[in-house]
């Protein structure tokens, strides 16, 4: 067997579909499938159940998925260790940040990274938090930028900064008269959110259950939840005057609108905010690369995002 079968079956076990997973590891569908089933004749047995629209693995075929999962870590480990021998600073840096960072944090600290370490070639992505640690325990990422609470088994979590949440309007909205918002200020609002998958609308929503609750059939106004897929399409529908939208700080300066056209206002103490941090593998050796990437974003964060009130 070979890391490469490994990693095919790892995949395959990801997305149950041989199309999406040949494409993930860049090889044609028939190309997986021969190797997986090679895969499964040097074993001696059958790891996937295969029907005509889905693929998964067999109780056996899961034990053998988890075991590749943990090989393929440590030939990542392999690859960190031999990369510590040579200069630290002179291979690329792979780094991934969740889609509510990356636009706005990327502008501002790779120019200074680049200054810092011209000679480090650096790589960046943006995903959901469950893509980005796996990439990262599978070692095609180095570093990821995350927003807390993050815990992983052999993952070193460094907290960077907190930004506060603040709310963003119409430039006449009501609530534009306010210094401060108060959670029940926005009882009677439709406030658009973002959906399943995003780790900021489930912050927002925890930091604020009165977002959750329905209101009664019997009020005459209804309240509406928008599952939107970015946070530059809340901001696009607040400004099309579909509602009223919660957003980090950093996310809500430099709307891109007309000066007018859109307003934010902070919260009341307590405020409720996010803390974004730095993880990586332990056993990631390239220690002054991770310190150079910390210093770049620590010196080139938003100033107007303080730490919050816990």
């Amino acid at each position: 067997m070979t890391l490469t079968e490994l990693r095919y079956i790892v995949t395959l076990a990801q997305q149950q579909h041989f199309g999406q997973a040949a494409e993930l590891c860049h090889v044609s569908q028939p190309t997986l499938s021969i190797a997986v089933k090679k895969l499964e004749q040097e074993l001696g047995v059958d790891l996937f159940e295969r029907s005509k629209n889905s693929v998964r693995p067999t109780p056996i075929g899961e034990q053998v998925v988890a075991q590749a999962q943990r090989v393929l870590e440590e030939s990542a480990s392999i690859k960190d260790i031999a990369s510590a021998g040579r200069d630290q600073l002179k291979a690329p840096l792979y780094v991934g940040a969740i889609f509510t960072i990356g636009p706005y944090l990327f502008p501002h600290f790779i120019p200074a990274l680049q200054k810092a370490v011209p000679q480090m070639p650096l790589v960046v992505e943006e995903g959901f938090t469950a893509t980005l640690r796996q990439r990262l325990r599978k070692g095609e990422l180095d570093v990821i930028i995350v927003a807390l609470p993050f815990t992983e088994p052999d993952v070193v979590t460094q907290p960077l900064f907190s930004e506060p949440f603040v709310v963003l309007m119409p430039e006449d909205h009501p609530l534009g008269k306010k210094k401060t918002i108060r959670p029940v200020d926005l009882d009677d609002e439709n406030v658009l959110l973002l959906g399943e998958g995003h780790c900021f609308g489930d912050q927002v929503r925890e930091a604020l259950p009165n977002l959750n609750k329905h209101l009664d059939e019997t009020q005459s106004q209804i309240r509406t939840h928008s599952e939107g897929s970015s946070l530059e399409t809340l901001r696009h529908m607040v400004a099309s005057r579909l509602g009223i939208t919660i957003l980090p700080q950093s996310a809500a300066i430099g709307a891109g609108y007309k000066d007018g056209l859109l307003i934010t206002r902070p919260f009341a103490d307590p405020v409720p905010c996010r803390t974004v941090a730095l993880a990586w593998r332990a056993s990631f050796p390239r220690h002054k690369a991770v310190d150079a990437l910390r210093e770049a974003i620590k010196m080139n964060s938003l100033p107007s995002c303080p730490p919050c009130a816990a």
